[in-house]
């Protein structure tokens, strides 16, 4: 058994590189081999948002408060709200963030496929989010 008490695991940004407006990353836990899950708490301030992103092994979402959206390459945007859960399947384009006018706390949980657990692609434009 292992416990890692709260404060033990630092807050970070999100990166400019993968996310645009503020963006807070809280690092859950990340499973040791031969188990390769990984979680964080993501929190995104109103209009904060990941670029278009895949992940080898998909991606569940689970929508702990405010409002957002997401979207996956081709489908229409999706609005959710606390309480929801959103299954990416592996490979499949997407993003997620806040919504105009509110936060967005989700916690994220994915797996590893040879040390990997995301693939960035391109920033989501102003004009994609507004769409």
């Amino acid at each position: 058994m292992e416990i890692s008490r709260n404060g033990s695991r630092p807050s970070n940004q999100g990166s400019s590189d993968y996310f645009t407006g503020a963006v807070s990353i809280d690092p859950l836990f990340q499973a040791s081999p031969p188990a390769r899950a990984y979680g964080a708490s993501v929190s995104f301030q109103p209009g904060a948002r990941t670029a278009w992103h895949t992940h080898p092994l998909g991606q569940t979402l689970i929508v702990t408060s405010g409002s957002g959206r997401v979207q996956r390459w081709g489908g229409a945007i999706e609005e959710i709200q606390t309480g929801d859960v959103i299954w990416f399947p592996p490979g499949e384009k997407h993003w997620h963030g806040a919504s105009s006018t509110s936060a967005l706390t989700h916690i994220a949980v994915q797996e590893q496929l040879d040390g990997k657990v995301v693939e960035w692609l391109e920033h989501v434009s102003d004009e994609q989010y507004g769409a």
